[in-house]
């Protein structure tokens, strides 16, 4: 007796619908994987350019810390020489003053730089797929909270509250 949609899909429509289902699952799973690759291009092109931009940013911090120290030193040696005007002490001293505020700015250009290094976004995205060691801290695949959130504000952490260590003893940091 037929149902209230209608009678049931002969075998040869079943198979068609089973097939044309399969299709676009397959179709989804090569759409995710496909999108899964573009955010690691993109995550690993972000962390090259940030290892440059730190390196470069480095250089620029030994550099001038080196030179701010010979000023300094300058400065020590111009102290005991004498002055015109300004004494020569006094402006080495402000030069290296500026010096020491370059140093300052690049180390903390360089450490902001050296962050996009992680792989958070890659990272983020294996722990909710429940890969890597921060997946038993991320929300299931299926839930709207966001990965992101949950380990800022639960980092992970053991039962008596010390911080996570993978298997070499290293801290988990979340991304």
């Amino acid at each position: 007796m037929p149902g209230p949609e209608g009678p049931p899909p002969d075998i040869a429509e079943a198979l068609r619908q089973l097939g044309q289902t399969g299709r676009a699952s397959l179709g989804a799973a090569t759409d995710a994987a496909k999108a899964f690759r573009s955010l690691i291009a993109a995550d690993v092109s972000l962390a090259r350019s940030a290892f440059g931009r730190s390196l470069a940013f480095t250089g620029v911090a030994i550099a001038f810390g080196a030179s701010s120290w010979l000023l300094l030193m300058a400065a020590a040696v111009a102290f005991l020489s004498g002055s015109l005007g300004w004494s020569w002490a006094t402006s080495l001293l402000v030069t290296a003053a500026l010096s020491i505020l370059i140093t300052v700015y690049g180390a903390w250009q360089a450490v902001r730089y050296f962050e996009h290094t992680r792989l958070k976004a890659t990272r983020r995205q294996l722990a909710r797929l429940g890969i890597g060691e921060l997946s038993d801290f991320t929300p299931e695949p299926g839930s709207p909270e966001r990965t992101r959130d949950r380990t800022r504000h639960d980092p992970p952490q053991t039962p008596d509250g010390k911080p996570l260590k993978d298997r070499r003893g290293i801290d988990v940091t979340p991304p």
